[in-house]
């Protein structure tokens, strides 16, 4: 079970090393494609990135919906916690 700083921490490390960002850049309110200049290509591979850290594909429905980093943190705690 993943606690929500620890997916927050893992993502953020992940989206340094996949998109090239500054980790300070990387916050919870942060839009992904305002703030962080992440476009639909790269959207994909940070759900491919999910599934290998998780073992779970994330619902590329669900992703549609997420607009800041502090979104894909609940999309993947709900992933890897269902029953919370």
């Amino acid at each position: 079970m993943q606690t929500r700083d620890e997916i927050f921490a893992t993502l953020r490390d992940a989206m340094v090393e996949l998109f090239e960002l500054d980790a300070e850049r990387v916050t919870l309110t942060a839009n992904l494609y305002q703030d962080l200049e992440i476009d639909s290509i790269d959207a994909v591979d940070l759900i491919d990135h999910i599934k290998r850290q998780t073992g779970k594909k994330i619902a590329a429905e669900e992703f549609k919906s997420v607009r800041s980093v502090g979104d894909v943190v609940e999309a993947v705690h709900r992933l890897v916690n269902p029953d919370n």
